[in-house]
């Protein structure tokens, strides 16, 4: 139920996160709109037109790589061609359902029915095996080796259900990117900044618990005199936001660079064939670029890993670090008494 509820917090969290990407994104687009009809009109002559004719073979295998790395409203089946998604607007608020969005869901329904399948035993006695022991593995992993070492007992053992849930979330995201006619959720920077401000959330939270809200804000001035708050305040204030940012970047940035990677290397088979010296020339690219691409997929398999272990370390460090001060005030009394 707590993974559940996390994974409809994060979709819910990204409808909002996206309608502030897409106007940024919208901008953009009209900038850089009056930049490409100029290079349009520089292309006169037979040169000239030979030219053009090769950029605008780099401009359509640009539109692919982006379109596929890009989130639409449309998803593309095998032997059902493409199939849009409905458009929701509720209070001028954009809603609509994308294929980013829907790969979440399909995330959750896969982590809530094979993780409850896991969790089953016909006796509390009863020792897991099979895919069930190596779920249990992951998790005594998770509790263990990054959430009490780093959070303490305690606030490891509470905190555990949400890291795990980020884990098996944010690995599954990963991963169905990797599956023909699948899309990585976690390529798009409103998912990774919904991610993020769940740990955010749950760090000024614990931060206000555990050294009280007086003790919170104290924490702002760094322990200065008063004469440098007006430096360092600021300087704290951002360093709030410097934490989640970095957790939404990272995990945004190198799910999204794999798959340009691998577009890229493909995409060089049909720039040489094109504009090679002779049609030959792509045929004989075609094995290096494919063997360049089955490396980069199969290290995009570890950085699937590799990435939902990060953001679990990295939320579990930040949690346990804004009850660090109130832990040491504790300690300092207990050891004055």
């Amino acid at each position: 139920m707590t993974g559940a509820f996390i994974c409809s917090t994060i979709t819910f969290l990204t409808l909002f996160c996206k309608t502030a990407t897409v106007d940024l994104q919208g901008e953009s687009q009209h900038s850089t709109a009056p930049h490409a009809d100029t290079s349009h009109v520089a292309t006169t002559g037979g040169h000239g037109a030979a030219s053009h004719g090769e950029a605008g073979h780099s401009e359509d295998i640009g539109a692919v790589i982006i379109h596929h790395i890009s989130d639409d409203n449309k998803i593309e089946l095998p032997f059902a061609g493409e199939v849009h998604l409905p458009h929701i607007e509720l209070f001028g608020i954009d809603l609509s359902i994308t294929k980013h969005v829907v790969m979440m869901m399909v995330a959750a329904v896969l982590l809530i029915v094979l993780l409850g399948i896991a969790a089953r035993r016909r006796s509390p006695t009863e020792v897991p095996t099979g895919f069930a022991g190596a779920i249990e593995i992951v998790v005594e992993f998770i509790r263990n080796q990054i959430a009490i070492p780093n959070m303490g007992e305690a606030l490891g053992s509470k905190f555990t259900p949400y890291l795990c849930t980020a884990f098996f979330f944010i690995l599954t995201c990963n991963l169905l990117g990797l599956i023909p006619y699948g899309s990585t959720a976690t390529g798009n920077v409103s998912v990774t900044a919904a991610l993020a401000s769940l740990t955010f959330i749950m760090t000024q939270a614990m931060g206000i618990k555990a050294n009280g809200l007086g003790g919170y804000l104290k924490h702002l001035t760094g322990g200065v005199h008063p004469a440098m708050w007006i430096i360092m305040v600021p300087v704290e204030f951002l360093g709030l936001f410097t934490k989640p940012f970095a957790l939404c970047i990272r995990l945004y940035a190198n799910m999204t660079a794999g798959h340009v990677v691998i577009l890229s290397l493909i995409s060089l088979i049909f720039i040489f064939g094109k504009g090679g010296a002779s049609p030959i020339a792509g045929y004989g690219i075609a094995p290096v670029s494919v063997a360049f691409s089955l490396f980069v997929n199969m290290l995009e398999l570890l950085v699937a890993f590799l990435q939902a272990y990060i953001f679990t370390l990295l939320s579990s460090l930040f949690i346990g670090a804004a009850a660090a001060h109130a832990d040491h005030g504790e300690a300092e009394h207990g050891a004055s008494h």
